[in-house]
């Protein structure tokens, strides 16, 4: 099937009516603290029909001695009320997914039946969780929404939590908009373990595995759109996990894929706007600027500093000028870091949580589409990638033509261009053959990494020169030695970044056919 390329098609003054919409049940964490101030909030006092109910709330998960069930992803879960049903503790890598979605169950059970993982072997409890559910029915406009709140302890044998859970469940519209204003002025999130894998957690003291990491993987997907979907719920996954993880501050790798998973979702959002454009997808695009906004300070004196500072404070150990320069970077460090604590605590951060949610459930750039857009939409993944990526390829190489000239300048936007491709290469080589996409994503990668050294340098010169100070003669000879070590470096990366160039340009493209 031939088409010519998607063009961007903007929104539709008279949209179609949507269908009728299914049920919506989401999850969110609260802090134990705010649980009272929940059951008070003036929105939900004007919204509720009814007094609110409250019920005692108790479930146990089952496994072998052995573990036996928690090695293949589930546990057994006993609630109060109701079956015996095998939970998965994280959803499959290849299914559909998005943060505050909860999952069904496997399968369920009578009292005495076992899951077959269980080969035979007796269950005994793991974990408990014993506490209240408090529930009100809200009326929104004409849709009626159940909010659940359930507070008490999880407790294994040598550990105890206290938690708090909110759940809100019925038309997604409706769904949504409450999750909105709530998320404004509480701090609820998605979780990013369910209750059962929390259990597990408490039960072995062991950390649990992410439930979405890297890159996305696509090669389930069939259509276009579904490439889209799949890539958008993962990354907003993997940014919910790693949010804590930079917020803490205690490790760099936070930071760093947190911006990564940041990214990639503006690349996703920008690789797909032929097809998926809309006003919806341009405010979270906008949202997700203004934290990367954020991030950028602190990752970039991370950078500086377990790098190119680190080395310079290897080299002149003993020298008090340069060892008051590093310290003046670190406190440049601690700031951005408080600056990007700030906004990870505030609104806006679970503000595009809630948004990433509703953008999926929604999907708005199906509202008054022409055929030619559903074409492209409804059609097989690899010609809309081939000819994103083939676009992408044919301005890197136009950018890079006269790269052994190139000043730092265009490097960089060269490294950017890269970059996008990069992006790009993600989402669409699962759907390609394997070894031909990963051959070129590593090439890819490679050169990427040797333009990212040379970036490196050139920001970290910028860097350095932010911290002069009027007058401070020794300040301004360490600010001099580092620029010079910058430099240095820059003139060293030239070479390895010709390398990279030559591999990449001799081979051809994985979504060819070559």
């Amino acid at each position: 099937m031939n088409r010519p390329g998607p063009e961007i098609v903007g929104d539709r003054a008279e949209p179609k009516a949507p269908p009728p919409e299914p049920p919506l049940s989401l999850e969110f964490v609260l802090p134990v603290a705010e649980a009272a101030r929940l059951l008070r909030f003036p929105i939900l006092a004007a919204l509720r029909q009814g007094r609110i109910s409250t019920q005692a709330e108790e479930t146990r998960w089952l496994d072998t001695a052995s573990g036996a069930l928690a090695d293949v992803g589930t546990l057994l879960e006993v609630p109060r009320r109701g079956p015996r049903r095998l939970i998965r503790l994280t959803p499959p890598a290849e299914a559909p997914w998005h943060p505050a979605q909860t999952l069904p169950p496997e399968a369920l059970f009578a009292p005495h039946e076992l899951p077959e993982a269980a080969e035979g072997e007796a269950l005994i409890p793991l974990a408990a969780f014993s506490g209240k559910r408090r529930s009100q029915r809200l009326l929104i406009g004409d849709a009626l929404v159940v909010l659940s709140l359930i507070q008490g302890h999880l407790r294994a044998v040598a550990a105890e939590r206290e938690l708090a859970r909110v759940f809100l469940s019925g038309p997604a519209p409706a769904v949504l908009d409450l999750a909105q204003r709530l998320t404004t002025a509480l701090p609820l999130l998605p979780p990013s373990q369910s209750l059962g894998a929390e259990a597990l957690s408490l039960a072995t003291a062991r950390a649990l595995e992410p439930r979405r990491r890297g890159a996305p993987d696509t090669s389930k997907a069939t259509s276009a759109e579904a490439c889209f979907t799949l890539a958008i719920g993962h990354l907003l996954e993997v940014a919910l996990h790693y949010a804590p993880i930079a917020r803490a501050g205690l490790d760099i790798e936070g930071v760093h894929q947190l911006r990564v998973a940041l990214r990639r979702l503006r690349s996703v959002l920008k690789v797909f706007r032929p097809i998926t454009g809309c006003k919806q997808g341009r405010a979270l695009d906008g949202a997700l600027k203004e934290l990367l906004g954020l991030l950028g300070p602190a990752r970039d004196w991370d950078v500086f500093l377990a790098g190119i500072g680190a080395d310079l404070a290897g080299l002149l150990p003993e020298d008090h000028r340069l060892h008051a320069l590093l310290e003046a970077a670190a406190a440049e460090r601690q700031a951005a870091y408080q600056a990007l604590a700030s906004a990870l605590d505030g609104p806006g951060w679970r503000q595009v949580q809630v948004a990433g949610i509703a953008f999926l459930y929604e999907k708005p750039w199906r509202a008054g589409a022409e055929a030619a857009r559903l074409g492209w939409l409804d059609g097989p993944p690899r010609e809309f990638a081939a000819h994103v990526l083939e676009k992408r390829l044919r301005k890197l190489c136009d950018d890079g033509a006269e790269i052994d000239t190139l000043p730092p300048e265009a490097l960089h936007a060269l490294r950017l261009d890269a970059k996008r491709l990069r992006y790009a290469a993600e989402v669409f080589a699962p759907v390609f053959p394997h070894k031909a996409a990963r051959r070129f994503q590593r090439r890819l990668a490679a050169l990427q990494e040797e333009l990212g050294r040379s970036n490196d340098a050139a920001v970290a010169r910028a860097l350095v020169q932010r911290l002069a100070r009027a007058g401070d003669e020794g300040r301004l000879w360490a600010i001099g030695a580092a620029e010079g070590w910058c430099l240095a470096r820059s003139v060293a990366d030239r070479n390895a970044i010709l390398n990279a160039w030559e591999k990449l340009t001799a081979k051809e493209s994985f979504w060819s056919g070559d």
